[in-house]
């Protein structure tokens, strides 16, 4: 479907495919797009095909304002996608406003989740193809973070990541350049957002939206109850009048609504650690955890995870943009460091 945009490819790409947000990164530019994974459709008439209207940050603005024959879609759902068809359109816009126009169809570097399935790498293998690479090549999201936090894999000793998503949280542990552990579970920064919508109706009788829930974990978001509590005021919609409603929503609330996939979040660290080969566990207790992604910016995330698991835990610098940095530094590692790719599918 998307051969000719093989025309527009400047140099070697890697490509941070998130469930929120995708980011492009061009060897020698650096990261050159980062917009959300969004698309907004348009209802083909009489059957026709879904006309798309906006692509990313426009689309993600028209998000709970648009009318109603236009529909605001996620192609990617928990890590990998969900419509191959529509992700591959979405991919061909994002890489063609990225890189602009040249003949030579570049390699590309993509990430796919730790827990990924054969099929769904795939699919995900087949999408990069489509949007017209010359040649494609899978790098697991613990290590593609772990490269851009500049941990230290390619040493004797374990070093672990975990990469907190919109769709997946990401957990590695690595050693001499490979993957010892990963594992991926299906929270992160999206299932924050629904927790916080699914506890205002819950507890104050308020329908919010998705973007009203994301204000409110980034604006006064925590899961440490040791820090001082704050408000906001929110608008959303008065379940029992069925009328708009204004409302101050605090801190402490937040949190409560924050705990329990927060909590799955602990469990899946607790496991990778009980899991990590005794040398390794070793390593880790005096290297540490290391932090990436979106979800790394959550007040507080770094002390819980600490008393979790008695383990020092920092968070990287740039931790939105690890993966897609990492995917970038991948590309110098074709066909000379074959341990950092997740070919096999």
């Amino acid at each position: 479907m998307f051969r000719f945009l093989s025309n527009y490819f400047s140099n070697d790409i890697a490509i941070d495919l998130g469930t929120a947000n995708t980011l492009i990164f061009v060897r020698g530019r650096g990261i050159v797009l980062d917009e959300p994974s969004m698309v907004a459709l348009q209802a083909g008439v009489l059957g026709g095909k879904n006309r798309i209207v906006a692509v990313g940050m426009e689309a993600k603005k028209m998000q709970g304002r648009a009318p109603k024959n236009i529909e605001i879609v996620r192609p990617m759902k928990d890590g990998v996608i969900a419509d191959f068809e529509l992700t591959e359109r979405m991919l061909g816009i994002l890489i063609k406003k990225a890189v602009g126009k040249v003949v030579v169809p570049p390699r590309i570097v993509i990430c796919v989740p730790g827990g990924a399935t054969p099929v769904e790498r795939k699919v995900i293998r087949d999408s990069a193809f489509a949007a017209g690479a010359s040649s494609v090549h899978l790098i697991e999201e613990p290590m593609a973070a772990a490269l851009g936090a500049r941990l230290p894999v390619e040493e004797a000793a374990g070093s672990m990541i975990v990469d907190i998503g919109g769709g997946t949280t990401e957990i590695g542990i690595l050693s001499l350049g490979g993957m010892a552990y990963s594992d991926s579970v299906r929270v992160g920064g999206d299932a924050f957002d629904e927790s916080i919508v699914h506890y205002l109706r819950r507890n104050r009788g308020i329908l919010i939206g998705e973007a009203t829930a994301e204000e409110l974990k980034k604006e006064i978001g925590t899961v440490f109850g040791r820090e001082a509590t704050t408000a906001l005021r929110i608008k959303g919609r008065d379940l029992a009048e069925g009328t708009p409603k204004s409302l101050a929503v605090t801190s402490d609330e937040v949190r409560e609504a924050l705990s329990e996939p927060l909590n799955q979040i602990i469990r899946a660290v607790r496991l990778a650690l009980e899991q990590a080969p005794p040398e390794l566990a070793g390593d880790i207790a005096d290297r540490g955890i290391m932090l990436t992604g979106g979800g790394a910016l959550l007040r507080g995330i770094d002390g819980v995870l600490a008393d979790a698991t008695g383990l020092p835990v920092g968070i990287a610098d740039e931790p939105l943009n690890c993966v897609a940095y990492g995917c970038g530094q991948a590309l110098e590692y074709i066909g000379k460091w074959d341990a950092v790719f997740a070919d096999q599918v």
